[in-house]
């Protein structure tokens, strides 16, 4: 992502999906037909914040590099530099991991 000149806007962000596990706790190997999307991610880009009454940028709490959960049908699905991403407001975002 490095490379893209791709920059989100106002309150969005960019993120990557992580992958879900292939195996159950019980060692039952699951197709990818039956896998859920899973709903944790990497924030690989921020956009600068929304503003406020005033007109001064509120900055986002989350920041390139953060594990985030978020809602199942949040964001949208783009494919940027071959790479399948996410681009979702900050307010789809339930929470930072860790």
């Amino acid at each position: 992502m490095a490379k893209s000149k791709f920059r989100p806007l106002h309150d969005r962000v960019v993120v990557r999906r992580v992958e879900s596990e292939a195996k159950t706790a019980g060692g039952i190997i699951i197709p990818d037909t039956a896998k859920e999307k899973p709903q944790e991610g990497e924030i690989i880009a921020v956009g600068s914040g929304p503003r406020d009454e005033a007109g001064k940028l509120v900055p986002l709490d989350g920041k390139a590099g953060d594990r985030i959960l978020f809602g199942k049908w949040s964001g949208t699905e783009v494919k940027l530099n071959g790479e399948h991403l996410l681009i979702m407001k900050e307010s789809d975002i339930m929470g930072i991991i860790g």
